[in-house]
């Protein structure tokens, strides 16, 4: 029999990759999103699709969806930094009102609850690479508290749910993804460095380029969170790639792609932007037998491909 899944924020970037995946192994996808980040298009080819539905709803105010549950996959929030600056007070409710409606129906529904939460949690991290059971430096006051602290209240909010009620929930730390479907104007790094090379247009990096990211492409990344659900574990668990580039490695990897000669630009560091970014995935390799196997270079050129129809075949020359 198959399952009956709830994706929240199902159109966004990873949401519509997972919705993707659990209709190809069979099971039954409800797509919940207010598109506030999310895309229509993310999800378009899956209209009329046997066993996928799809709720319009902000789940800080209602989460209507009827039936059975089997699962509850929470990736509703604004992800990415100029989303949640943007929308601070949304992103805040999001991780606790919506965290807490997602967790209460997956409790009534007896439903195994997935809480995709983010390396966000540590921080500028004193500890490197990160582990889980590190508790994170993060500044609870500063301009991204929005999201970190969001995450982290959400996480606290799982596991009050697991331990008081038994609800049977998993957390994932999700790290800097990256692939198609990422919006051109999302304002990670990889979208920056690719829509400015499309245009043959400076690359911007912030500081001195010294900060690393590492980066998991999002076939990766989504069969981890799967592996993750399909499992026993309760977590947190790491769910990226241990594979560290400074930003100036990928702006000058990203420029290798358009033109070797782009211009690479300095512009002054964000507040509370971490230094160092790598997980340690030793607990994902040893008890889901994930690991991620896509290279950069594989994975840039894929995304620049998708942001090449995307903008209508910009830079393609």
């Amino acid at each position: 029999m198959s399952q009956r899944l709830l994706v929240l924020g199902g159109a966004g970037f990873v949401g519509s990759h997972l919705c993707d995946r659990l209709l190809e192994r069979g099971d039954a996808v409800v797509c919940v999103d207010d598109f506030s980040t999310g895309r229509r298009s993310n999800i378009a080819h899956l209209d009329g699709e046997d066993g996928f539905s799809l709720v319009e709803a902000d789940i800080s105010v209602a989460l209507p969806v009827d039936g059975r549950v089997d699962g509850v996959l929470h990736l509703a929030s604004p992800a990415s930094p100029p989303d949640y600056l943007a929308r601070p007070l949304e992103t805040l409710q999001v991780g606790s009102e919506g965290t807490r409606r997602a967790l209460e129906l997956a409790q009534r529904q007896g439903a195994r609850f997935l809480l995709a939460s983010t390396s966000e949690v540590y921080g500028d991290p004193h500890v490197h690479p990160q582990i889980e059971s590190y508790w994170g430096n993060v500044n609870p006051v500063g301009p991204r508290s929005v999201y970190d602290e969001a995450k982290r209240f959400a996480e606290a909010l799982t596991m009050a749910y697991h331990r008081t009620l038994g609800t049977d929930v998993v957390i994932a730390r999700i790290f800097n993804t990256y692939g198609p479907r990422l919006r051109p104007d999302d304002g990670r790094v990889v979208s920056n460095f690719l829509v400015q090379a499309m245009r043959r247009q400076p690359l911007t990096v912030y500081g001195d380029g010294n900060q690393t990211r590492s980066l998991c492409y999002v076939d990766d990344e989504v069969s981890g969170l799967i592996a993750l659900f399909d499992s026993e574990l309760t977590g947190p668990i790491n769910i990226g790639n241990p594979d560290e580039h400074t930003v100036l490695e990928l702006a000058r990897a990203v420029a290798e792609l358009f033109d070797p000669g782009l211009e690479i630009v300095h512009l002054p560091l964000p507040a509370d932007d971490p230094t160092r970014r790598r997980p340690d995935i030793t607990l994902a390799r040893e008890r889901l037998g994930w690991t991620p196997t896509t290279t950069i270079g594989d994975g840039l050129a894929a995304t620049a491909r998708f942001f090449a129809d995307d903008l209508g075949g910009e830079g393609l020359g």
